[in-house]
């Protein structure tokens, strides 16, 4: 993988030039894995990329660490510190004197503060203004990885439709969404929500106590990483049977779920996905119950860029991905959610996700 790695470097470093950036630095989060094919663990000790815009890149990493570290000569270097020594102060002696560094986003504020007292003479900014763009728009591989993982949940939704919920404890069905996704091979669940009656009016409800009962709807939103990458995957449930209120509600739903993924293609701006569902949703009566953006980048991470949310002008490129997922929310009673990972490409949207739209009837 170091050429893929020593390409993403060299892109980031154009990047910089044209921001006027002379060095970047990452640790935590998904830049680094990005950027290096290693992932640091969430330390107190430091791990840290240092990308020079016109000299070789060092990883700065603790030596109990540095064994999981792949050396990419062509890449980058390593620079293991031991316990007795200051990282900080490695990392400082390694940007040196320059006029503004890109830190990144997820960097424990602890480092970011010693590291502007060490380079007192040099302006800060965040990372993802450099990176952020580029993982936007992934590669070949990338968008095969994000299909497989779309393809294991959609398996997982289909195979939830069989089983009974009523009973059950919204805990107790999250749970076996979780093993699902391992047994589909997933290395890591990101979440589970399963959200049940008036719970489902809550969209990032945490699944708890409460016991799922004949007629409720159960928003389930669940997602997590396989190979390095991420699904997320929303399907909505009718324990046995739903009111023509909701089935009226949810047809509104589908049609701007639908909509909004059709609008999808190079050039159109990411508000606009926004506005053609949040349109259909309003002119449906539903408007002030559509309470969140329609959709998030995803990749490395389950929420990266571009976001789908009024006030985004960035026009979608081919090789963006991001989910398409609006939902109407009625406190007190119930409420809906579909979502779909889709790719943008020359020809239009390419959904990765293929399980039915329907609002899927359990026991």
């Amino acid at each position: 993988m170091s050429s893929v790695h020593r390409s993403r470097m060299d892109r980031a470093r154009t990047r910089m030039h044209e921001l006027g950036i002379d060095v970047l630095l990452v640790s935590l989060g998904a830049d680094l894995p990005y950027l290096t094919g290693y992932e640091a663990m969430p330390l107190e000790r430091l791990t840290m990329l240092v990308l020079p815009g016109d000299r070789d890149a060092t990883l700065v990493v603790p030596r109990l660490e540095a064994p999981r570290v792949e050396e990419q000569p062509d890449a980058f270097s390593i620079r293991a510190w031991d316990e007795t020594e200051d990282p900080v102060s490695i990392v400082a002696a390694l940007t040196g004197p320059v006029s503004l560094v890109a830190v990144g986003d997820q960097t424990w504020a602890r480092f970011v503060l010693d590291l502007q007292l060490a380079l007192a003479q040099s302006a800060f900014t965040k990372a993802s203004v450099v990176t952020g763009p580029l993982r936007a728009v992934k590669d070949a591989d990338e968008i095969a990885a994000l299909q497989r993982a779309a393809h294991a949940v959609d398996a997982v939704a289909l195979e939830m439709a069989q089983q009974h919920f009523a009973g059950r404890r919204e805990r107790d069905v999250a749970y076996e969404f979780i093993q699902k996704m391992y047994d589909a091979g997933h290395e890591r669940a990101n979440f589970a929500i399963v959200a049940s009656g008036p719970n489902a009016a809550s969209p990032h409800h945490e699944p708890g106590e409460r016991v799922i009962q004949v007629g409720d709807v159960v928003v389930c939103d669940f997602g997590g990483r396989m190979r390095g990458y991420c699904s997320d995957i929303t399907r909505t449930y009718v324990v046995e049977h739903g009111t023509s209120e909701f089935v009226a509600m949810f047809d509104v739903l589908a049609e701007a779920q639908a909509h909004a993924v059709s609008a999808v293609e190079p050039g159109v701006a990411c508000q606009e996905i926004d506005a053609v569902a949040r349109r259909i949703i309003t002119d449906g009566g539903y408007g002030e119950f559509f309470i969140h953006r329609t959709g998030h980048g995803i990749g490395l991470e389950a929420h990266e860029d571009p976001y789908l949310v009024a006030g985004n002008d960035t026009k979608l490129e081919v090789g963006h991905v991001f989910s398409v997922e609006p939902g109407i929310y009625l406190p007190g009673r119930y409420g809906a959610r579909i979502e779909d990972i889709v790719v943008v490409t020359d020809e239009g949207p390419h959904s990765l996700n293929l399980a039915p739209h329907h609002a899927y009837v359990v026991g």
